[in-house]
């Protein structure tokens, strides 16, 4: 399983020109599912995410994490992450779980990070974990705060 997190200032989903899910200050996750993957990479990536500290304290350096500062985090599904562009010009997505696979570890990884976040299911009536709907055609609004941006890949734990 591999995540792209971007930390952001807001993040929003829209599909079908209807907002799904919006968050304010926190992550936006791309997560990409490959056929090799299981619930326990979901589970590792979920303690990560949540517990990794890039906001700033006080001082401003990056010592808190999203829990600590009470921000959520907008999930969004992303088969492209397991792109290979290593023949030609054209991606091969041969890696990237096919759905029936990836859409159940996509809903318990959901699972895994608000259970791991934990708190309230809402702030100010925004969700603390949002998503996207697998497999849809969405649009992504962000405004990057930093930016800070990672790559994070359970296979090899960097």
């Amino acid at each position: 399983m591999r995540i792209v997190l971007q930390r952001v200032s807001s993040a929003s989903v829209t599909i079908a020109g209807r907002v799904t899910g919006r968050i304010d200050r926190g992550l936006l996750v791309f997560i990409g599912i490959e056929a090799a993957d299981t619930a326990a990479d979901g589970e590792w990536l979920a303690q990560k995410l949540v517990k990794l500290r890039i906001f700033a304290d006080e001082q401003g350096q990056m010592n808190k994490s999203v829990a600590d500062v009470g921000g959520g985090i907008l999930l969004i599904s992303q088969f492209t992450l397991h792109a290979s562009t290593q023949k030609g010009t054209r991606p091969s997505f041969n890696r990237a779980a096919k759905p029936e696979h990836a859409q159940p570890l996509y809903e318990q990884f959901v699972s895994q990070v608000r259970t791991a976040l934990g708190g309230p299911p809402a702030v100010s009536g925004v969700e603390r974990v949002a998503t996207g709907e697998f497999g849809a055609m969405m649009d992504i609004a962000l405004v990057n705060d930093g930016p800070v941006t990672l790559i994070i890949d359970s296979k090899t734990r960097d």
